[in-house]
C-alpha cells in the first residue's frame, strides 16, 4: 500500500489584506527565503496597478488569476509501448498553483526594469485576457483540445 497522503498545510493569511492567496503568491515569488523583500514586491505592484488602471489593484490581480488558471492540461500516459498526451481535468489547488507560477514566470521574463513593474505589467496584461501567462494557458487548453481523442485513456 501506499504511503499516506502528507497532511494538508494551511498558510496564514498576509499582514495587508488578510488573504490567505496572497500568502500563496508571496511565498511562490519569494526567492532564498526573503519573504519581506517579496511582500514589498508584490505590494509595490498592486499599488502600481492600481495607479495604471483606475479599479482596486487586489480586485485586478484576483481576475488575472483567474484569467489565468488553466480548466484543463495534458498528462503523458505510455499505452503499450506507445506515449499518448491525455487531456484531464485540473484540480482546484493544482488550479491555483498553476495560474500563480505562470503569472510569476511569465512576469519575470518581461522586459521591464524592476521586478514590481513586470510584475504590475503582467497582472494588468492578464486581467485584460492578453499576456504570456495568457498565452500559456490557452496553448495549454490546445493541447487538450487537440489530444481530446486519447481521453479514454484516463487512469
Amino acid at each position: 500500500m501506499r504511503k499516506a497522503k502528507p497532511k494538508k498545510r494551511y498558510i496564514l493569511p498576509d499582514p495587508k489584506y488578510r488573504d490567505t492567496m496572497v500568502s500563496k503568491f508571496v511565498n511562490y515569488l519569494m526567492k532564498e527565503g526573503k519573504k519581506n523583500k517579496a511582500y514589498a514586491i508584490f505590494y509595490d505592484a498592486i499599488d502600481l496597478v492600481e495607479k495604471k488602471s483606475e479599479e482596486s489593484g487586489l480586485e485586478t490581480w484576483k481576475k488575472a488569476l483567474n484569467n489565468v488558471m488553466p480548466a484543463v492540461e495534458v498528462k503523458s500516459r505510455r499505452v503499450g509501448g506507445a506515449t499518448f498526451q491525455v487531456p484531464l481535468e485540473v484540480r482546484p489547488d493544482r488550479k491555483i498553483t498553476l495560474g500563480i507560477k505562470w503569472l510569476i514566470d511569465y512576469a519575470r521574463l518581461r522586459g521591464e526594469k524592476t521586478m514590481v513593474e513586470k510584475l504590475a505589467a503582467e497582472i494588468v496584461a492578464a486581467s485584460n485576457g492578453e499576456g504570456a501567462a495568457i498565452k500559456k494557458k490557452d496553448d495549454t487548453h490546445r493541447m487538450a483540445e487537440a489530444n481530446k481523442a486519447f481521453s479514454h485513456f484516463r487512469f
